[in-house]
């Protein structure tokens, strides 16, 4: 309480005297000691990756000195006559996650609208968990599955539609056989669905209600009302959702060596096999013999780092162009 015969300096010493002995309570570390933490855990993960990095980069120097920037132009990989190119292995990468996106993305969204604001509350939680079970399955799983169902079924039912009445595309021309690029697209897509779905639900479960009650106020229709109300304000985080699942098919193994074919080629053709960054990594390191071969399959997992980079890079674009947007039409 306020004393009157109290001076104004008495008051001053005084509030001098509590805050000194706040600021030197061990309570008061509380919020230094956290910034610190988290930005010690901050710097960590950074130098981390800054050390793949130049390891790769130290480890790959005989073939990037070897070999200079024609190792990325290059369409020769041969063991043999120590001979590497990246070129085939950019392309089956960039192509079967093309594949994989086309198909996982427009199903993701389509699974997460369902889930979000179709379906009632005890059937949405059931089946989204089920849905995140897929994510729960070894990729060798899905490979095998890939080879002795997946496979034959593209081979024996949908390439053949496909070649019928769009053979005359150079994508869909030529021998059909059970493992292939559309295949490894085909398995990439199935394994990136439960991820896509899995945030896009959750970012549309995350939409204002008042965004939908003001769209139904003004007459607007179901369709009308997510078009409108829901996918512009989830716009941001479903191209994350989009992006993380590219990441994952991205650097995807193990499934996707099991059925590509496994062949350092380029084809128009999707029924032809082809390779991938991640899978003759996993295919020819331990068969390295050469210190050239080797230092060729390590460029080729820096490749495969800077193609992360530089998705990321786009992503974060992305998000912000998308919310620099949505932030522009409420203004």
């Amino acid at each position: 309480m306020f004393n009157p015969d109290e001076t104004l300096n008495d008051r001053f010493e005084f509030v001098k005297e509590r805050t000194a002995s706040r600021i030197f309570h061990p309570r008061s570390l509380g919020d230094p000691l956290f910034t610190g933490i988290i930005a010690t855990l901050a710097v960590i993960v950074l130098a981390l990756l800054i050390g793949i990095a130049i390891e790769l980069t130290v480890k790959a120097m005989p073939a990037i000195r070897h070999f200079g920037l024609s190792f990325l132009a290059s369409t020769e990989w041969n063991p043999a006559t120590d001979e590497y190119g990246a070129m085939p292995f950019i392309y089956g990468t960039v192509v079967s996650s093309a594949i994989a996106l086309m198909i996982a993305a427009p199903l993701s969204l389509g699974v997460a609208l369902c889930l979000s604001e179709m379906a009632p509350e005890w059937l949405s939680r059931k089946l989204g968990f089920l849905i995140e079970l897929l994510a729960a399955i070894p990729s060798v799983v899905y490979g095998l599955w890939a080879i002795f169902v997946l496979g034959p079924w593209l081979r024996d039912w949908v390439e053949p539609v496909l070649s019928r009445y769009l053979g005359f595309i150079p994508l869909f021309s030529g021998p059909r056989v059970a493992v292939g690029m559309l295949t490894a697209g085909v398995v990439l897509a199935i394994m990136i669905l439960p991820y896509i779905a899995a945030v896009c639900t959750e970012v549309l479960r995350v939409v204002p209600q008042s965004q939908r009650e003001a769209a139904f106020a003004l007459g607007a229709t179901k369709w009308e009302m997510v078009r409108m109300a829901v996918l512009p304000y989830g716009a941001s985080g479903i191209i994350g959702a989009i992006v993380l699942g590219l990441g994952r098919a991205l650097g995807e193994t193990i499934a996707v060596a099991m059925v590509i074919g496994n062949r350092p080629v380029i084809s128009a053709s999707l029924f032809a096999p082809s390779s991938t960054l991640a899978s003759v990594i996993a295919n020819e390191f331990v068969e390295a013999v050469t210190d050239l071969n080797v230092a060729a399959l390590i460029e080729l997992g820096l490749v495969l780092l800077a193609l992360g980079l530089i998705l990321n890079v786009v992503a974060r674009l992305l998000v912000l162009s998308a919310t620099q947007r949505r932030f522009s039409r409420v203004a």
